[in-house]
């Protein structure tokens, strides 16, 4: 899962990208409202941590021109203010959620995981295709009653695919979603974490669900497909 952090305070941005890190979150980073906006605008990202006073840009202008361009991912807006009115106002330009500054981690990262699980359309935090349930919450994956062991890019890998299943993503999507910037893009690390998670998933003849679309990327589909 791919967040986008806009804050002013540099000490705040690094806090964030390293509670957001720890968890298995691909972060990316900006210091004023007018480069967030942009990112926010060129970029496909899961949830975006916004805070309210920013140079250039402030927060209700960024969420303006978010919303305005038609993108509906989930904003979390943070603020030193507490009045009702200014929460009040921020959602009704189209936040999402609203966190007062000073806030604890574990606060922050049950709101971030609630956004995530209901975007446009609500997702379930148990992901399902055919027998392989994942859990997005405790961050857990089975297959038939069996569970199985995923490192945290696996899971992120295959959590991907399964909320955009039966759709086909590209390796270089992938690589967004799953990876800091600055990753090789012409490293092997997607079809590396693929191959493993094709052995831990797919085990004891129970059918395959990862499917490669050569020349287009890879996608989860319960169909017997022609595809490796």
């Amino acid at each position: 899962m791919r967040i986008l952090i806009v804050d002013d305070n540099s000490d705040i941005r690094q806090y964030l990208k390293e509670i957001l890190t720890s968890e298995g979150f691909v972060t990316d980073t900006a210091g004023d409202g007018e480069s967030g906006s942009y990112m926010a605008r060129v970029n496909t990202y899961d949830a975006i941590i916004l805070d309210n006073i920013l140079p250039k840009k402030n927060g209700k202008e960024v969420i303006k021109d978010i919303r305005q361009n038609k993108i509906c991912t989930p904003i979390l807006m943070l603020s030193v203010e507490d009045e009702l009115d200014t929460k009040v106002s921020l959602i009704d330009m189209g936040a999402d959620d609203y966190l007062s500054k000073p806030f604890s981690a574990k606060e922050l990262l049950a709101r971030i995981r609630a956004l995530i699980r209901r975007p446009q359309n609500i997702t379930p935090s148990i992901l399902k295709a055919g027998d392989l349930s994942l859990d997005t919450l405790n961050q857990k994956a089975s297959r038939g009653g069996k569970e199985i062991y995923l490192t945290r890019k696996e899971f992120a890998l295959i959590e991907y695919l399964m909320r955009n299943k039966g759709n086909v993503i590209s390796r270089g999507v992938l690589m967004e979603h799953a990876w800091q910037d600055g990753a090789d893009p012409f490293s092997n690390a997607i079809e590396t974490h693929i191959r493993n998670l094709r052995k831990k998933i797919e085990f004891h003849h129970r059918g395959k669900l990862i499917h490669t679309v050569p020349g287009r990327g890879y996608k989860i589909d319960t169909q017997t497909k022609i595809f490796n």
